[in-house]
């Protein structure tokens, strides 16, 4: 690409509000799994008797069922990354290079 068209785009509002839409987005969804997995090493280290809890009818601990949703929880985030991509951000490059075509 040449220098002109890469600095048409960096100077384009919608080039802007993508990147700031979508970093934005990337690190509220990266500091809530950093949280989950936080919350979770914590439990570990500090919550020995809770995360030793039987459950399901004395199958399996807290401890486990707790490690299967940290995992399972970072495909929902991912499935709802995804999600906004598909969605919302790729209005933004349409839109984007409806208006740089101009």
């Amino acid at each position: 690409m040449a220098e002109a068209d890469t600095a048409r785009v960096l100077a384009s509002p919608k080039f802007r509000e993508l990147v700031h839409e979508r970093t934005r987005f990337a690190w509220i969804l990266s500091g809530l799994m950093l949280a989950i997995y936080l919350v979770f090493i914590l439990l570990i280290a500090f919550a020995h008797g809770l995360m030793s809890t039987k459950v399901f009818g004395g199958t399996a601990s807290l401890g486990l069922v707790l490690g299967v949703g940290v995992i399972l929880s970072a495909f929902l985030l991912t499935g709802i990354y995804v999600l906004r991509a598909n969605g919302r951000f790729d209005d933004l490059t349409r839109d984007l290079n409806r208006d740089l075509a101009r």
